[in-house]
């Protein structure tokens, strides 16, 4: 919206206040500032508030507001006096409104920094999170206007009010005072109220998902008068899964007369229909779609799936259709999965929803799935159906306008009906909120996400979001720092989740390799050594081995204390005819069934060639033997009280559930779930989770059983079985790390206190200030060498003086000064760092070894002017290594350490990872690199002081943490000693800091 005239010319209308937000049950509304344009919205608004409500606000009867009133509350100089509305459909819905005010509680100006705020909401959506979403963003916009404290005055019987102000989580006083209570609110973030914040996003985010998969009706809109079509094609796929609720089909050009369409009601439009429509399908020409969203929003639907093309896929027209369609949309307090989308599944027993083209619903299983490509969806749940594997969702989302990754993300932290979450990502619309859902969500079940798109450095065709620059290896670390298993294709996507779907998770590398043939074993061992693993030499049962044989051989190796984890390796049996005998597979199946369901609760994975069966058999997970009284963990004293944290795992003393893909309760079909994964919050959608802790995997107990969820668990203790020995060693590898990880995460690491004491914090930001100015280019400037060393000393990183030399005499003098040896180097921009070229020379002993060299460097490379020398000091002997720190936009500030040369800069050999790190990110950083061993000892050489490179590492990650003007930090090299380190050089970048998109109020992101 535009400013009026009467509005301050100095103060125009801040647009950057408007935000779309989610409320707490998943309906959404937008928030923005009041202008004088909104006088008859403010009236009505107002008319449709209770007396009771207007009491509280007014502390006094008030039932119409004066002229005078209107014009105050539409009248802001959006510096002083702000107000922000909620508005849906146009309409308001509630107000908040600040007035800075004195110590005497006057009307003033700055420099005053409190202010007098007050809410008043409709009745007809209090309950919903309106004045908490309220109160965050009339917060951040006090805190921009200088303002630092909120003052309110509240009526005691005002219950609700005063549990916004009191669960924000910001600090506050509380007084009674002539019959109110007075609430003084300290505006500055704290730990609490940012957590508070985001466990509001998880429970209103995972809502609105959850309106989506679980409608009690859906209209298709777009459904042809004659079979075929995509919208008859939807309508018929929705009731072929057996969905639960009402469907409607929905048409304009159907005739007044038409009654039924596929045996559902046939209307014209979804305002005909009557009733509760909380889910349409829309299969409509993309010029047609801004009617018909407007007709949904309109009849009060909850959400939209829009398969529709011709939106940003189209180039620059398609775009801006696309954000309209987001804006009409949000506007009516719906979100939405698309445009340009494949659809979505919920197979809950309670919902069976296929609102997509897959003509066949996948099985019910444990298995999440989304993707952003239809065609990627359609491979998945292809390779899904042939492994026998189930689902708990699928979600196409196309171009993911709106709903997106994230959203799924935080619906699935808590959804009791998924335990493994896989996702085929093209873009990452927001990557610092989704490293962030994505650790949670990693410590309670596993994600398994495929990159597409990786090497192109631009966005798929649709996908209008923020390009990163980050290289596809950096993303890939960052992802794993996360806890998130990393994968290249979908085929090993599939792989690795039906593993991590039907068996428990590893408690380490070490791995039995059984079966009949000694090849296949083999090959088995060197997969394992290639990734990581420690095989145990391959146990060779000969071909002779019987399903019986098979069936001890695992049942030893998983009561084996040196194991965890057992490789099946089968091959067909040869006949006394000489034939191969392929249909014993569903026998075998059976034995190695029986041996891992009475067997300590360990990771099973079967590689099969030409076995007749055995993989069908396997996936089934139907057992024949009878369930034991009890199944151990592992043989000693220490049995825990649950299986290991696999996803699914059931509780000790439970057997494994024989599952089937029948409704609970049909023959066959295991009891309803009684446990739950260690860890895992036992909450419905919506409900917010007992915590955010991240619990240990493998044998952590499970110290209370979740309530059932009326859904069968029907990937539990299927065994995965493999075509080639190579596909299952790198799903259990990623089993292996994904679990190490667990363990890890269940103690996370902490910033080491000593900093504090060697670091001047403030100065740093006044130097900082001083050096980009009161007007900083935005382009930001890179520091000189003297500034950049005084800027690294405020956090206790010296960097060896290196004095200029212009002539030999200079360089003579320096060295005089510095002391003996020293070195000459050159510090121009194409020889920086390259003594293969000949531009350093070390040892230099004497003033004659400095002259000489100092001949030879100009003889050889060029004049002093273009050689810019400097002498040094010589450091230490040691490991060069380098150590870098840059903000990118999306991702946010990345930590980066590598040894110094051709390791990282020709080999790629670096490790990186977000900021801030702590102790335990400094010292993996350190481990991961591929030339870790060099650090270490290697052939014999003396260990470097690693400790003090970590504390460097630290120094570095708190440095660019507290000051985001520092864009860029290199550190090279820095020579790593057996006691101690030396920075021999440096370069620091400032610049205006970077929008960041994780902090400040709740909102929906716009692109």
């Amino acid at each position: 919206m535009e400013p009026t005239p009467e509005q301050s010319p100095h103060h125009a209308y801040p647009d950057h206040w408007e935000a779309d937000v989610v409320l707490r049950d998943g309906g959404t509304a937008r928030i923005r500032p009041i202008t004088t344009d909104d006088a008859e919205r403010l009236v009505s608004f107002y008319e449709q508030v209770s007396d009771e409500s207007k009491y509280y606000r007014f502390f006094a009867p008030y039932p119409r507001l004066s002229a005078r009133d209107v014009h105050r509350f539409t009248h802001h100089d959006y510096v002083d006096r702000v107000g922000l509305a909620v508005t849906i459909g146009g309409e308001f819905i509630a107000t908040v409104r600040y007035d800075r005010i004195d110590g005497q509680g006057r009307p003033a100006s700055a420099p005053a920094d409190e202010a007098e705020v007050a809410f008043l909401v409709q009745d007809a959506h209090q309950g919903r999170g309106v004045a908490s979403a309220l109160l965050e963003h009339i917060a951040a916009v006090a805190r921009e206007r200088g303002i630092r404290r909120f003052a309110a005055e509240v009526l005691p019987a005002n219950n609700k009010m005063i549990k916004v102000f009191r669960d924000a989580g910001f600090t506050q006083q509380r007084s009674f005072e002539d019959g109110s209570v007075h609430l003084t609110l300290d505006l500055e973030p704290t730990a609490e109220s940012l957590a508070v914040q985001r466990a509001r996003e998880q429970r209103a985010e995972a809502r609105s998902v959850q309106r989506l998969l679980a409608p009690g009706s859906v209209a298709v809109i777009g459904v042809g008068r004659a079979p075929g079509g995509v919208g008859r094609s939807v309508l018929r796929n929705l009731l072929g899964s057996g969905f639960t609720g009402r469907a409607y089909a929905v048409n304009t050009s159907f005739d007044a007369g038409t009654g039924t369409v596929e045996g559902v009601p046939a209307h014209r439009s979804v305002s005909e229909i009557g009733e509760q429509v909380d889910l349409a399908v829309v299969a409509v020409p993309a010029d047609r779609v801004p009617a018909v969203v407007a007709d949904c929003g309109e009849s009060g639907v909850q959400g939209l799936v829009v398969l529709s093309a011709g939106y940003a896929e189209r180039g620059a027209e398609g775009r801006e259709r696309q954000r309209e369609l987001v804006r009409q949309a949000r506007s009516y307090g719906m979100r939405i999965i698309g445009p340009n989308a494949f659809g979505i599944i919920n197979t809950a027993p309670e919902v069976r929803l296929n609102a997509s083209l897959a003509p066949e619903s996948p099985k019910a299983g444990r298995i999440g799935l989304f993707t952003q490509s239809g065609a990627i969806g359609i491979a998945v749940l292809a390779g899904l159906h042939r492994r026998s594997a189930g689902l708990s969702a699928f979600i196409s989302a196309g171009n993911r306008a709106d709903v997106s990754g994230n959203d799924f993300l935080q619906y699935w932290y808590e959804d009791p009906g998924t335990d493994v979450a896989l996702l085929y990502l093209e873009s990452l619309g927001n990557p610092r909120k989704f490293t962030r859902l994505a650790r949670r969500t990693a410590a309670v079940k596993p994600v398994v996400v495929v990159k597409g798109a990786r090497h192109s450095g631009t966005n798929p065709p649709g996908h209008a979001v923020p390009v990163s620059r980050i290289p596809d290896a950096t993303v890939s670390a960052l992802m794993r720092q996360a806890g998130v298993i990393r994968v290249d294709t979908v085929t090993e996507m599939v792989d690795v989740g039906v593993l991590l779907a039907g068996q428990p998770l590893p408690d380490g590398p070490r791995v039995a390799i059984l079966g009949n043939s000694e090849s296949l074993g083999l090959l088995t061992y060197d997969a394992c050594l290639a990734e990581g693993l420690r095989p145990r030499p391959p146990r060779d049962l000969t071909t002779v081995a019987s399903p019986q044989d098979f069936r001890n051989a695992l049942a030893e190796a998983l009561a084996d204390r040196t194991c965890d984890a057992v490789i099946v390796t089968a091959i067909p049996w040869v006949g006394e005819d000489g034939e191969a005998e392929t249909g014993d597979g569903e026998v075998l199946a059976a034995a190695l069934r029986e041996a891992a369901v009475t067997g300590p609760a360990k990771p099973v994975a079967v590689v099969h060639v030409e076995m007749g069966g055995l993989a069908q058999a396997l996936a089934a997970a139907t057992s024949t033997a009878a369930p034991p009284a009890h199944r151990p963990s592992g043989p000693g004293p220490q049995a825990p009280s649950a299986a290991p944290g696999a996803p699914g795992g059931s509780a000790a003393g439970t057997p494994a559930p024989a599952a089937s893909d029948g409704p609970a309760g049909a023959p066959g079909a295991p009891a309803p779930s009684t446990t739950r994964a260690p860890g895992h919050p036992a909450a419905s959608p919506g409900r917010a989770p007992a915590a955010e802790g991240a619990p240990s995997p493998g044998r952590a107990p499970v110290s209370e059983a979740a309530p059932s969820t009326g859904r069968p668990a029907p990937d539990a203790g299927r065994i995965p079985a493999y075509p080639a020995a190579e596909r299952a060693v790198r799903a259990l590898a990623e089993a292996v790390k994904y679990a190490q990880w667990r363990r890890q995460a269940a103690t996370p690491g902490k910033v080491p206190e000593f900093l504090d004491d060697t670091i001047d914090e403030h100065g740093t930001a006044a130097l900082i200030g001083r050096l980009l100015g009161p007007d900083p280019d935005p382009r930001g400037r890179p520091l000189t060498h003297d500034e950049a060393c005084e800027l690294l000393a405020g956090y206790g990183i010296a960097v060896r003086p290196a004095l200029p030399a212009p002539d030999p005499e200079a360089a003579v003098a320096a060295a005089g000064q510095l002391g003996y040896p020293v070195a000459l180097k050159t510090t121009a921009p194409h020889l920086r760092h390259r003594a293969d070229l000949g531009g350093v020379r070390l040892d230099l002993a004497g003033e004659n070894a400095l002259r000489r060299a100092y001949d030879e460097l100009t003889d050889l490379l060029g004049t002093p002017a273009e050689l810019r020398p400097v002498v040094q000091a010589m450091a230490p002997r040691g490991v060069d290594t380098v150590v870098r720190a840059s903000i990118d936009a999306a991702a946010g500030a990345v930590l980066s350490f590598g040894l110094a040369g051709a390791p990282s800069e020709l080999l790629g050999d670096t490790a990186h990872r977000l900021v801030p790190a702590t102790d335990r990110d400094a010292a993996e950083l350190i481990r991961s690199i591929k030339a870790a061993p060099v650090l270490f000892g290697w052939r014999g050489s003396a260990p470097a002081d690693t400790a003090a490179l970590e504390e460097l590492l630290l120094r570095v990650s708190r440095l660019v943490d507290d000051h985001p003007e520092v864009v860029s930090a290199a550190l090279e090299p820095v020579v790593v000693a057996t006691h101690g380190l030396t920075v021999l050089g440096a370069s620091v970048r400032l610049a205006p800091p970077p929008a960041r998109s994780d902090l400040g109020p709740r909102r929906l992101p716009s692109y």
